[in-house]
């Protein structure tokens, strides 16, 4: 019994150790860039040793990827969750409302993921990595597509459901890119969800009261 209590407590606290590095390292990122932040770095903000940090990752890399997991898995959920409420038919524009509504569109996470992009890039091995993260948001929208098949047409310009998916991760990618530049997350709720409309229903969907939307590097004069 007793030996129970302490493999408990032991469990616990090595949750908490995780979690608090995984919080102290998503600070230093977003706020030096991925690449420019050491283990040190993560260990000072988190108020740990490096023994405690390698007692639950290799490296940074590792580390970065539970990151990007819980965030990944974050918006594969709220996006699988928005979906989910329909039957087989799809209205599409009410099921964007509501994804572009919860969906997680915060800049520092954004600014994480684009450092750490540019870092696979270079590394295929990480690449692979990262894509394989990449790949659960587009099953979560490919598979809510596929159970709308036979209801719900989709622009044939798409080809499949993959594409499709594949199509709403490349608007998502290219919005979100968009607000790191203006940091106007409002508008890029507002243009998300026309984009998503027009991209699905091929442009036939209900017109939105939002504001027109504004060309990639209008806002605030950003190149």
């Amino acid at each position: 019994m007793a030996a129970r209590a302490t493999t408990g407590r032991v469990t616990r606290r090595r949750a908490r150790t995780r979690a608090d590095l995984l919080g102290a390292a998503f600070t230093v990122f977003a706020a030096k860039g991925f690449g420019r932040v050491s283990i040190e770095e993560v260990c000072d903000a988190a108020g740990y040793s490096r023994g405690a940090f390698y007692s639950n990752f290799d490296s940074l890399d590792e580390l970065f990827f539970a990151l990007y997991r819980q965030r990944a898995d974050l918006i594969a959920d709220q996006v699988s969750d928005a979906l989910a409420q329909d039957g087989p038919d799809l209205d599409v524009p009410a099921a964007v409302d509501r994804v572009t509504e919860v969906l997680l569109l915060d800049r520092d996470w954004l600014l994480v993921k684009t450092d750490f992009l540019a870092h696979a890039a270079r590394d295929p091995a990480v690449a692979r990595t990262l894509l394989e993260h990449r790949a659960r948001l587009r099953r979560a929208i490919a598979g809510r597509l596929a159970r709308a098949r036979g209801h719900t047409a989709l622009p044939a310009v798409l080809g499949d459901v993959d594409g499709a998916a594949q199509a709403v991760v490349a608007a998502y990618d290219g919005v979100t890119t968009q607000l790191l530049l203006d940091r106007d997350t409002g508008h890029a709720r507002a243009w998300l969800g026309r984009l998503l409309t027009a991209l699905l229903t091929e442009g036939s969907g209900s017109p939105r009261a939002a504001a027109p939307p504004r060309a990639l590097g209008a806002a605030h004069g950003s190149p």
